[in-house]
Order: C-alpha cells, then structure tokens, then sequence
C-alpha cells in the first residue's frame, strides 16, 4: 500500500507542477499589458516600469516562473496588482467564503444523489423510478444559470420565500447564513444530485442482476441486508470517482453562482483577476484549486482500495 500511495503522489506532484507551468505561460502568453490595465492609459512611461520591476514582470518569464515557485515555498503568492495587497491575504479571505458553499453541495448532492440512485433501482418501472429519473434527467441537461434564474423568478420574485443575493459568514450568524444560502446551495447541488443518481441507479441495475446477488437472496437474506451489504458496496466505486472529481466545488465553487447571487468567493476573485489580467491572482487561485482537486483524487484512489478488495490485491 505504501509503494501504491507514493506513486500517486509522485503523479500528483507531477500534474501540479505542468498545471502551474501552463496557468503561468497562459496568462503571460495573452495579449495586453496587467501594469497598464491596473495603473490606466495616463500612467507615465516612469511609473508602468517601477510596478514591473517590483513585480519582477520585467525579467524573463523562467525567471519569473521560479520566482513565484520560491514564495509559494515560502507561503508568498505575490501582491496583486488590481487590489494592491497580498494574494495570499485574499485567498485566505475568499476561500473560506466559497467552502461554505460548497462544503454543503458536496455533503447534500452525495447523500440525496445516492440515496435517489438507490430507491430508483430499487422501485424500477414504478412511478417512484419514473419520476425521480425525470427531474434527475432535467437536472442534467439544464445549465447552471437557468436553474438559478428560475429559482430566482419563482422562489424570489414571485413567492418572496427566499433572499436573491447577498452572503453572511456562518461564524457571524448562523441562521442567516443558511436563509442567504439555501437558494445557491440548492442550485449548486441540483445538477450534481442528477448526475450522482443516475449513476448509482445504473450500478445498482447492474450488481442486482449478478448471481451473488440472487444467491443472497435464495439463501434467505434480509432484502435490507442484500442491497445495503452486498450490491451497494460494489455499486459505490464509479460513484465515488463522481463524487471526488466534484471537489473541485468546494474550492472554484461556481463562478456563474456565486456571479448571479453575488457572493464574493473565490470564483468571483478568479474571474476578475482573468479580466483584469492580474497574473498573481489567476496563478494562485489556479494552483490552489489544482492542489486540493489533485488532493481529493488521491484519496479517493485510496477509498477505492477500502471499498473493493480487488483493488487492494493490486497494491502489493
């Protein structure tokens, strides 16, 4: 098992590493000038060339590169030039912001997903199935912002049940927290229920059918026992794969949700540093994203060998 995890993570590291090798060469490689976009067209010539050479842009762009790699050791991501303070000041702010979102999603989606997977599998052909499987299909094939626009129109505008916009920290005030969140979390988490069912309920038809299954039941065993025990253990390793590469959410969030609600995570500050052309906030929140995306792929490599004893046969 020890030889398995450390060549994950040596291909952990590596994917890290050309990720930030390309984030960096892109934003470089784009057109216009972040010093000018940041100081405006009436800044003097005197003025453009002190901001680069304290951001070092004005080095060769391997220099720079390593330059960035040496603070990130250090815990430095750079200044910014949009907000004109520390990147890793505004991560620290804004990551915490897009995990109590997404911390939600991911908790909400992965329980009612299977939860759903499984009563559709279950009640096959029945209008249990039928309906399930319809919203589940919607849920799908409907974008994001559509979702959020309708449940903003209904929820918001024509009910007045429910905030449109707007963010509370959860430590400042837990019961607005959740009146403010319950409409992006479960815009969030509409699409990522759908999927989660439809894949546990595919998983499930299949390991039904197989003959262990019928053996288990022809030896007496309690239905409960025989779903739960036998056929969900088995079903759950491509639902986990699912599940892990829906991570992400908890630290990109979604930049359209929190945009329409208009929640300042750090999808909101990734986009306006891309706009902007802020290179060190791009770059960081890219390599924070990819480190915990990478990060949560490794676990789940390893959830796989507890889950399946065939995959933990392969480690040795």
């Amino acid at each position: 098992m020890g030889k398995y995890i450390l060549k994950r993570l040596g291909t952990s590291l590596l994917i890290i590493f050309l990720v930030s090798v390309f984030s960096f060469s892109l934003m470089h490689i784009l057109p216009g000038d972040p010093v000018r976009i940041s100081l405006g067209e009436s800044a003097s010539e005197e003025k453009i060339q002190q901001v680069r050479e304290a951001y070092n842009l004005n080095k060769p762009i391997v220099e720079q590169y390593f330059l960035w790699i040496k603070g990130i050791v250090q815990g430095d991501f750079g200044r910014s030039l949009l907000y004109e303070e520390d990147v890793s000041a505004l991560i620290r702010a804004k990551l915490p912001i897009t995990m109590s979102i997404g911390i939600p999603v991911l908790v909400i989606a992965s329980v009612l997903g299977i939860v759903f997977g499984i009563l559709t599998a279950v009640k096959r052909g029945t209008w249990v199935d039928q309906i399930i499987t319809f919203i589940a299909n919607i849920g799908i094939g409907c974008p994001e912002f559509w979702i959020a626009i309708l449940a903003i129109l209904i929820f918001g505008i024509r009910l007045k049940w429910l905030p449109t916009q707007g963010y509370v920290a959860p430590d400042k005030d837990f019961s607005k927290y959740l009146y403010l969140a319950v409409l992006p979390v479960s815009c969030l988490a509409f699409r990522f229920i759908a999927m989660i069912t439809r894949q546990t309920r595919s998983n499930m038809l299949d390991i039904i059918n197989q003959d262990y299954i019928r053996t288990a039941r022809a030896n007496g065993l309690a239905e409960r026992k025989v779903i739960f025990r036998h056929a969900l253990k088995n079903a759950l390793i491509p639902v986990i794969t699912i599940i892990g590469l829906q991570v992400r959410i908890i630290v990109s969030g979604s930049v359209i949700i929190e945009r329409i609600f208009n929640i300042p995570g750090l999808g909101q500050l990734l986009m306006r540093g891309i706009m902007e052309r802020d290179y060190f906030i791009v770059q960081a929140c890219v390599f924070v994203i990819t480190l915990i995306t990478v990060g949560a792929n490794l676990v789940v490599d390893i959830l796989y060998g507890i889950v399946d004893p065939r995959v933990r046969k392969s480690w040795r």
